[in-house]
């Protein structure tokens, strides 16, 4: 785990705790590094419900109710998302969904990460692009996805806001 991915948990865990917010997790590339990062966070039995780690495309479907769309793609990033929120009871949901590679499996490119945040309904969506030349591990593009996820929840949960309402590119 980053320094900033820690630093960021920190945070998330501060406003939770303050302001009575329950948080949960739907991951797939990230593998359940995102959830074991904030289950390590201050007084996370209070604030944090738990993960879905959902790397299979049966287990999306099944288990988060996404439909049968490309497992890298917003779609279902915004369905895990919804769904951790309603499966776990939480006031906020984040979800990771992506391509680390080392060959792409479908048609995202490695480095494709599609994420989502589902906040007292509301759901926003982004996609973050990992890859280049020379092409990262499949370990670095986790690392940097758990750490700008994790900061830009904490972010967002500092300014009270659920996002800009729509899909932005990172």
């Amino acid at each position: 785990m980053t320094s900033a991915a820690a630093e960021a948990a920190e945070i998330i865990a501060s406003r939770a705790g303050d302001r009575g917010r329950t948080v949960a997790v739907a991951e797939s590339l990230t593998g359940g590094r995102l959830g074991a990062t904030l289950a390590a966070a201050p007084d996370a039995a209070r604030w944090y419900r738990g993960a879905v780690t959902a790397y299979c495309p049966e287990v999306k479907h099944t288990v988060l109710s996404v439909p049968d769309v490309d497992p890298v793609s917003e779609t279902c990033a915004r369905a895990m998302a919804t769904a951790v929120c309603a499966l776990l009871g939480a006031d906020l949901a984040v979800a990771v969904t992506g391509e680390a590679g080392p060959e792409p499996a479908g048609a995202a490119a490695v480095g494709t990460v599609w994420c989502a945040v589902c906040d007292g309904g509301v759901v926003d969506s982004w996609r973050l692009e990992l890859g280049g030349e020379p092409q990262p591990s499949p370990e670095r593009i986790v690392a940097r996805t758990v750490e700008r996820v994790l900061v830009e929840v904490a972010g967002r949960m500092s300014s009270g806001a659920a996002g800009p309402g729509g899909s932005a590119s990172q």
